[in-house]
């Protein structure tokens, strides 16, 4: 971020934090995350030497009804400046706001898989070194709802990253972990829903996403691990329906 802020605007900003997450579309339709930071400067745009863009100017919130912007934009600068209000009104601190976001904040819905051998072995898949979420990382199968409710999204997603073919009336949902990942992030609602059976054996359909598939011992996870993923099969075996994680104590 901060390199690309200095290639085409010539501006540094030491104090960027992570404020949410973006959601928007590649030329081959797959849903590509934009990490978006939040960042303070007091500056005039016109005076930038701008290499990318022809303008930059500065906007209230209220005025974005009148600009060509996408809608998961405007939500964004919308939500960041009631939480700027909302924190000022009742005196709370940039870390707190921070730590906890504050208002009417629509939260992420994550679906996952667990899948589960008849050995109790449990699938993983090793995240991309590039990936932007948990590079190089073992993850449970996993996706963001589209416009399309929960179940459907695992079966799409089921079949698009690994081949797998799942009937709506085979699946149940274990677990749910409500999550912040990083202090200031989106709060997510990670949905895992289990597979009692299904069609076809773990292939790698996306590997620009995910570089293998391995089925684990539960007892026995590897240490590089999504932690809210650990927590959500910790939960499975134990019973447990619900787990926060990141959430300030």
């Amino acid at each position: 971020m901060r390199r690309e802020l200095a290639e085409e605007a010539g501006l540094g900003l030491p104090d960027l934090t992570p404020f949410g997450t973006e959601y928007a579309s590649d030329d081959a339709g797959r849903t590509v995350p934009i990490a978006i930071y939040a960042g303070r400067w007091n500056g005039d745009p016109r005076d930038l030497h701008l290499t990318e863009g022809v303008m930059l100017a500065w906007f209230a919130p209220d005025d974005l009804h009148r600009l060509p912007i996408a809608d998961t934009t405007s939500d964004l600068v919308r939500r960041h400046a009631t939480g700027l209000s909302t924190a000022r009104s009742e005196g709370v601190s940039k870390e707190e706001l921070r730590a906890s976001p504050r208002g009417t904040v629509l939260n992420v819905i994550g679906v996952h898989l667990y899948l589960e051998r008849p050995d109790g072995t449990v699938l993983l898949g090793l995240r991309h070194p590039s990936s932007a979420f948990a590079p190089s990382t073992w993850h449970a199968l996993a996706g963001h709802c589209e416009q399309e409710n929960p179940i459907a999204c695992l079966i799409r997603e089921a079949h698009e990253e690994a081949g797998l073919r799942i009937e709506r009336q085979n699946v149940e949902l274990v677990h749910v972990v409500h999550h912040i990942d990083s202090a200031g992030d989106r709060p997510r609602m990670g949905l895992f829903f289990r597979a009692r059976t299904w069609r076809g054996e773990p292939e790698l359909c996306e590997p620009d996403k995910c570089t293998q598939w391995k089925f684990w011992d539960p007892t026995a996870l590897p240490d590089d691990l999504v932690p809210y993923t650990r927590t959500a099969i910790e939960g499975i075996r134990n019973g447990k329906l619900y787990s926060e994680t990141g959430w300030p104590t």
